[in-house]
């Protein structure tokens, strides 16, 4: 049956906005009553409502992001709530990129540290966080080094995925090429795993006990991008963002993929930094120069509204959160 979504392109001008004054929207997540939580680099997330206002939560306000000079100091040091998660009694999970944990936040903004550590050693750029239906928790590890952009110049395999169940955290699967965003299935029975410099989604089959095994590509073996972010729809489709090239794609369930929505137009800086690369000489500088108009370095994607048919871009240089309609529902996640 042909997929709707191989003739589906977004029109930007039909793309709407919400909030305002949001820093590093990296990762959002969405209620079925409307409400939406958005990453921040104040050190929380910002609450927006359905009646349109929004609340800073944070145990303590941050304001290096905002007051730092150099844009590459502002995405590689300091607090960065980057990936999202409910936990089952409706805490925050907070993968924070910048002081290297997992954290849990209360809605009311009191936070603990759940993972710091690995082996007795720093446990790196955590960057992403998933809870499954059994309560488990699937955290990514980009890099071990300190600095992201240096492992993002060119290809290192010192990416993992790690697990936290009943017998504490542990390594699941290692080697990918900057892990990126995961996400299950509708059955559990694969998780897909973003390698960001890697420029491809890897898949795992996922035992009862929670190892991976019988790793493979899905969908292109090099997208010719960096992706970031992904989420299932509910017809199996596989959605994500292509980053500082500023896409938004799918990959079909027979493999193929195509181009929703294109905010890089083949400009010059995005071709500058993918040929730079491919010499293993991507710099910041280059990187700063890329970035769309619609959510500057587009970061992930979010099923929303009701019907989860509303999808919302988190970005890491936007300052609100657009959306467009789908016309296929999302995949509900747990906490739905």
């Amino acid at each position: 049956m042909k997929s709707i979504l191989r003739e589906l392109q977004v029109d930007p001008n039909e793309i709407e906005y919400l909030g305002k004054n949001l820093q590093r929207p990296e990762c959002i997540l969405a209620q079925r009553d409307g409400t939406l939580w958005s990453a921040d680099a104040r050190g929380g997330v910002v609450r927006l409502d359905p009646d349109g206002s929004q609340t800073l939560i944070a145990q303590q306000q941050s304001h290096a992001f905002e007051n730092r000079k150099n844009d590459h100091e502002k995405f590689v040091t300091g607090t960065l709530p980057n990936g999202l998660a409910f936990a089952k009694n409706g805490d925050i999970l907070i993968a924070n990129f910048g002081t290297d944990r997992l954290e849990l936040m209360k809605q009311t903004g009191e936070t603990e540290v759940l993972y710091d550590s690995l082996n007795g050693k720093p446990i790196g750029k955590v960057n992403f966080v998933i809870r499954d239906s059994k309560d488990r928790i699937w955290i990514t590890v980009s890099t071990l080094l300190p600095n992201w952009m240096e492992s993002a110049s060119s290809i290192k395999r010192d990416g993992f995925v790690a697990l936290a169940d009943e017998k504490g955290l542990r390594i699941v699967a290692d080697g990918f090429a900057f892990t990126n965003e995961i996400r299950l299935d509708e059955k559990e029975e694969w998780l897909y795993i973003v390698e960001t410099t890697g420029m491809k989604i890897t898949r795992m089959r996922v035992l009862d006990n929670g190892d991976l095994v019988d790793r493979e590509t899905y969908g292109p073996e090099n997208h010719g991008a960096f992706i970031d972010g992904i989420a299932f729809d509910s017809k199996g489709n596989l959605w994500g963002t292509h980053i500082m090239t500023d896409h938004i794609f799918a990959i079909l369930p027979d493999g193929d993929l195509t181009i929703i929505l294109d905010d890089d137009n083949n400009s010059i800086p995005g071709k500058n930094l993918l040929e730079a690369f491919k010499e293993g000489k991507a710099t910041p500088e280059l990187m700063m120069e890329c970035g769309g108009k619609i959510a500057p370095w587009m970061a992930s994607i979010t099923f929303g509204g009701r019907d989860l048919q509303t999808v919302y871009i988190g970005s890491l240089r936007g300052t609100n959160i657009p959306f467009f309609r789908s016309p296929i529902s999302g995949l509900p996640l747990i906490h739905w």
